[in-house]
């Protein structure tokens, strides 16, 4: 865990909720990381089911609704800077657009050799715009991929260069620990659980949200053609149920109907046994259509020892040309996946994993060494 500086500091984290999602990760693994290294550590959010994870690990929480979209929410920049002055905490760090609009706005009601030290960090690629530029005037400026950063570059050209930092998102390889491939034990568990998974043919999986942009239906498209040349390949895609998705759900199904894989096909809500899953799984795939900023499912699998095959745009790009160029597929070309995924699958063709560092530990020094940098 990283000492953090010498002296001891106030660390204020403000995003809109602490429900779940990688940002709302990435505060509490801030948050413990400050509290182990001595500091006080104190999350603004609306509140969700995290607080009580939060608050075990020796933070503070304080309940204000900083992420609603509502002219009403202006009020909270007051609200923040009554909390500023009682507080008096060394570095704001938001991780949001409307809770830095919010706290920029209090710190500029501020007196200045008072004021705290504002951080953001550009978790996503937002469109940009006036709105979304409030992310670009923290003093430090973290950005979670190569990515973000050049992204901030090319659509905010009169961001400092000098207060960019990129620190990727980590994962705890403790909590994804390699597995043997093929992994049995972990195969016929999955299967006991969906005994369309059986079999002893690849299986593949991509988790992700039941939304068009992951990509499902280019997993599928996949799928059929590994079956149409002989392998009794099976499709797995947790975290596509969801309520209100349903009109989606019939069209894949549909879908795979149509391209004739269907009983080859399980898609499920969320599994709360990701890295089991991993295991089970012969190649996991990331085919979000949208460049995403990070892409911590590539982490996750490469962890477990997995290979994954992606589009190579954005976050997940980045990642892969880094750790497994072989998975990285020129975006969209469903031939060229096709025979990347065979490759992988292969293991006369499939390349050697390199064993994933401690990133989530890396993420948490590389963080404290930016307050550190503001306070030193």
């Amino acid at each position: 865990m990283p000492s953090g500086p010498m002296r001891r500091l106030t660390v204020v984290q403000l995003l809109p909720a602490l429900d779940a999602g990688g940002v709302e990760r990435s505060t509490l693994e801030v948050a413990q990381a400050l509290v182990a290294a001595g500091h006080r550590a104190v999350v603004v959010s609306a509140g969700g089911r995290l607080v009580p994870a939060l608050e075990a690990l020796g933070a503070g929480h304080v309940t204000v609704d900083i992420g609603r979209k509502s002219l009403l929410t202006l009020r909270h920049a007051r609200t923040l800077r009554r909390l500023f002055a009682d507080m008096r905490p060394d570095i704001v760090h938001a991780r949001s657009r409307l809770p830095a609009w919010l706290g920029w706005r209090a710190l500029q009601g501020m007196p200045a050799a008072t004021r705290p030290r504002l951080v953001t960090t550009v978790h996503g690629l937002n469109s940009p715009s006036r709105y979304s530029a409030v992310m670009t005037r923290g003093e430090r400026v973290i950005c979670v991929s190569e990515t973000v950063r050049r992204y901030v570059l090319a659509h905010y050209p009169a961001t400092d260069p000098a207060i960019l930092r990129v620190i990727a998102r980590g994962i705890d390889p403790t909590a994804f620990p390699p597995a043997p491939w093929p992994d049995a034990g972990a195969r016929e568990a999955v299967a006991r659980e969906h005994p369309a998974l059986a079999g002893s043919g690849p299986l593949l999986l991509l988790p992700g949200r039941g939304t068009r942009l992951k990509g499902h239906g280019d997993a599928i498209e996949l799928l059929r053609r590994l079956r149409a040349q002989g392998a009794d390949a099976r499709l797995w895609m947790p975290g596509a149920r969801e309520p209100g998705r349903e009109h989606y759900i019939a069209e894949l199904e549909q879908a795979a109907a149509d391209a004739g894989v269907g009983d080859a096909l399980v898609l499920t809500a969320p599994t709360g046994a990701i890295a089991r899953a991993y295991a089970a799984s012969d190649l996991v795939l990331q085919l979000s259509r949208k460049p995403e900023a990070f892409g911590r499912t590539v982490l996750e699998a490469l962890s477990v020892g997995r290979p994954v095959v992606g589009w190579a745009h954005g976050g997940v790009g980045d990642l892969l040309a880094e750790l497994l160029p072989a998975g990285a597929v020129r975006p969209f070309d469903a031939d060229a996946l096709a025979r990347a995924a065979r490759a992988l699958l292969d293991p006369a063709t499939r390349p050697a994993i390199a064993t994933i560092p401690d990133t989530l530990a890396a993420m948490q020094s590389a963080t404290l060494a930016v307050y550190s940098e503001l306070c030193p």
